[in-house]
């Protein structure tokens, strides 16, 4: 009798546990934690207002995110235009400065030896008209001499001419006076290939005279700068505008098309700067945040055609004053492209765990 009320009693303490463990879990550990509560509201949401979509973020988030903004200032830039650039290929350039180099030696040699001739003709005709000292066949001789000689200085001259004229139409002026000059360093950098020379073909609608300096895109997308040397007597026939010899200190392959930027005649305007740091790009597109609100951020297009030396120069879509977002801005990005709807607060702390 006893055993039996030990064991009713036992299977009755274990009942109550149960209940009261039942009770617990429904009315206590289900609740929401206070510390869950707050990190919830701590996230950030995403709103569409007036057809923009705003990630709010509120500011001790904003601290803790290192997120960081920066005011827009108006800047004077010079707008550039854009051109077209070709390595040209200076072989033709060297072998007619060593064909004309020759036919210069050729016209000094024949002009002194025309000079010879010329003299030896007229103490010739000095001797016959003086009582006929010479005879009169060798009188014709020398004039016969005299006359072939001054046909090859003649000749030569118009070889060497013609060579002069064929570098000055294929390469210019500049071109052509360096690789005669004794001692150019333009050309003997050329030779030795620490210089290149670009055919940069301005637009037909560029008004100003062509610029002193302008820089071209090299194959690694480095911008290099090029000094005008003359106009081109020959231009592109892919490309029409008005064609410039331009030489540059790095060495390009020959033939290669790139891209040339040139300041444009009209002046500089006022136009704004975003740093790069502040750009993102999604979608192959670059944009930036822009602080709306203490807790508000939009993200906008940056309409800019490529980044310059200090950022992406804009003039349209920004306003001066416009705080962009220098650090961060990807992390906007990823809550904006969040899915929503989603809850991220931590329920049940063994999860929390993993």
């Amino acid at each position: 009798m006893k055993r039996t009320l030990v064991i009713l009693l036992v299977v009755s303490v274990l009942l109550a546990a149960g209940a009261s463990w039942f009770i617990y879990q429904t009315l206590v550990a289900s609740q929401p934690r206070p510390g869950a509560l707050v990190q919830a509201a701590a996230q950030p949401s995403v709103q569409t207002v007036n057809g923009e979509t705003v990630v709010v973020v509120a500011a001790d988030v904003q601290r803790a995110s290192h997120i960081e903004v920066t005011p827009l200032t108006a800047v004077a830039i010079q707008p550039e235009n854009a051109a077209y650039a070709t390595v040209v290929d200076l072989q033709p350039l060297f072998d007619l400065r060593n064909r004309l180099a020759a036919a210069r030696a050729d016209y000094k040699a024949l002009r002194a030896q025309a000079g010879n001739s010329n003299a030896q003709y007229e103490r010739s005709r000095v001797l016959f008209d003086d009582d006929r000292n010479i005879s009169q066949k060798s009188l014709q001789d020398a004039r016969v001499l005299m006359q072939a000689d001054q046909a090859k200085l003649q000749s030569a001259n118009a070889a060497q001419s013609g060579l002069d004229a064929t570098m000055r139409q294929q390469f210019g002026e500049v071109l052509t006076v360096a690789a005669m000059a004794p001692a150019s360093d333009l050309f003997q950098r050329l030779l030795a290939g620490r210089a290149v020379v670009l055919r940069v073909t301005l637009p037909a609608t560029y008004s100003s005279t062509a610029p002193a300096r302008i820089t071209v895109d090299a194959p690694d997308g480095q911008p290099v700068a090029a000094q005008k040397l003359s106009a081109s007597p020959q231009g592109d026939p892919a490309v029409q505008g008005n064609p410039y010899f331009y030489v540059t200190g790095r060495a390009l392959p020959v033939g290669t098309h790139t891209a040339a930027h040139v300041p444009a005649s009209n002046g500089s305007v006022s136009a704004l700067v975003i740093p790069e740091a502040a750009v993102i790009w999604y979608g192959g597109q670059p944009w930036t945040y822009v602080r709306t609100a203490p807790d508000r951020f939009t993200r906008r297009y940056v309409p800019a055609s490529s980044p310059g030396d200090q950022g992406f120069v804009v003039t349209s879509g920004f306003h001066a004053g416009d705080e962009v977002v220098m650090r961060g801005p990807q992390l906007l990005l990823s809550q904006e492209l969040r899915p929503q709807g989603i809850a991220t607060a931590c329920k049940d702390p063994p999860e929390c765990d993993d």
